[in-house]
């Protein structure tokens, strides 16, 4: 039975890890009414966003390759600093800092208080309600070759947010990115790029770390779920973008504020446990 667990869970990954409706957040939910129910943890969690992110990595190679290009050159005067995809390799190092720091500093409450089905479900409707405002009232003009470093860093930050389940990572970026007068577009595309060191660095630290310390589902169970992410991310990943270059964010704003309140609900009844 955790074999079919560890795949649902992978597909609940894949499916909403680049909505803003925060993948952790259903992870932990759906993992206390398995019949198992019990958190699958933050290592799962970590780690299984390998798969999406690789995801992200293959949708995005070409434009990768020529970032990571671009930024090497610039390093040694072959391409000025000012070129564009020069540019963005800095900015997404940047951007990426707030969350290296944030994350190690915050590690235990990571692992422990933050995943709290109570903090979850305050995190859905509050940062649903912001990601309202920021769609109807954000200038919706700038595009991503207007990004600067002080925009790079808010966006970090944002970013960082999403170390409490229910936050969102791609919810809290593309926020901060409407707020700050980027396209829906721009924002999600910067925010998928964004990503990609974080996640990274999370996932691979959390699969040392689980050499010694087991959790709930074995690391062949892990991996299975892991490679379930990666194949439905990257289907999700392609819509969408092209979803929010044509819709508003409001039916995840919906989704995001039932979810927190039935969630309170079924908490409040002691259906399940925080």
């Amino acid at each position: 039975m955790n074999w079919f667990e560890a795949a649902f869970l992978g597909l609940i990954q894949g499916l909403t890890e680049f909505l803003p409706i925060s993948s952790s957040a259903h992870l932990r939910i759906v993992g206390e009414i398995l019949p198992n129910a019990q958190d699958p943890g933050a290592a799962f969690t970590a780690i299984t966003q390998l798969g999406t992110e690789t995801a992200v990595v293959v949708f995005f190679w070409r434009d990768i390759v020529r970032i990571i290009g671009a930024w090497g050159k610039a390093l040694v005067g072959k391409v000025p600093h000012s070129d564009p995809d020069a540019k963005m390799g800095w900015l997404i190092i940047v951007g990426s800092i707030p969350i290296a720091v944030l994350g190690l500093l915050l590690e235990d409450y990571i692992d422990t208080n933050f995943r709290s089905l109570w903090i979850v479900a305050t995190t859905l409707v509050v940062f649903g309600l912001i990601l309202a405002i920021a769609d109807h009232y954000g200038r919706q003009t700038r595009t991503l070759d207007t990004l600067t470093p002080k925009h790079g860093i808010l966006f970090g930050l944002a970013q960082a947010l999403a170390l409490i389940p229910g936050v969102s990572r791609s919810g809290g970026t593309i926020t901060a990115g409407l707020l700050m007068g980027y396209t829906r577009e721009a924002a999600a595309r910067y925010s998928f790029l964004l990503a990609i060191p974080a996640v990274f660095a999370s996932g691979l630290y959390k699969l040392a770390k689980s050499f010694d310390e087991p959790g709930v589902y074995t690391l062949a169970q892990t991996g299975l779920a892991t490679l379930v992410a990666f194949v439905v991310g990257f289907l999700i990943v392609g819509w969408f973008l092209k979803f929010v270059s044509h819709h508003s964010y409001r039916v995840f704003v919906w989704y995001r504020i039932l979810l927190g309140l039935g969630l309170y609900v079924v908490l409040g009844m002691g259906l399940i446990n925080a």
